[in-house]
């Protein structure tokens, strides 16, 4: 399965569609997210960017609990990170999020080469399904990269991520 990886372009407007309920309930729903979550992040753990996440066990195990949380939410799954995002739309939040980070194309590239590994080895979902939550992945982490080749610094608004709704 070719899941591609998009370039960035400063200042552009993403388009991107929350992945469907179908990719929750393929991998098994909550017990399925969190096994997925949490071997992506121990693979992160290895990568390039692992400094970009706290390196006290105790805390790196609540990032995979946060995380783990927003995608169950994401996709379809119970509303278990309301609370985290402070009020506000989950998209949104995860954009102003990653605005305390000095994140690049080569961090992006990192952190979606990482999931691939980790979706890669979920071998019993099909892979229209998972091209489904690439997609949104892909297009949506566009909105958290911040710095630039150029030296420049650039912070997306939510207005710039078009987010298409469900049918």
């Amino acid at each position: 399965m070719s899941l591609d990886i998009t370039p960035v372009i400063k200042g552009e407007v993403v388009r991107f569609k929350n992945p469907s309920k179908r990719f929750y309930e393929a991998i098994g729903g909550e017990d399925g997210m969190k096994k997925l979550m949490y071997n992506f992040y121990d693979k992160i753990y290895e990568s390039d960017i692992a400094h970009f996440f706290p390196q006290d066990e105790d805390e790196f195990e609540k990032v995979k609990i946060k995380n783990s949380k927003f995608f169950i939410q994401i996709c379809g799954g119970p509303k278990v990170y309301q609370n985290d995002a402070k009020g506000l739309e989950l998209n949104e939040y995860m954009i102003r999020l990653h605005d305390d980070f000095s994140i690049n194309e080569k961090a992006r590239v990192e952190w979606l080469g990482t999931m691939r590994e980790a979706l890669d080895e979920i071998k019993d979902v099909d892979e229209d399904i998972k091209k489904e939550f690439w997609n949104y992945l892909d297009q949506f982490s566009k909105l958290t990269v911040n710095s630039f080749s150029d030296g420049s610094e650039y912070y997306a608004s939510y207005t710039q991520a078009l987010e298409d709704k469900e049918d």
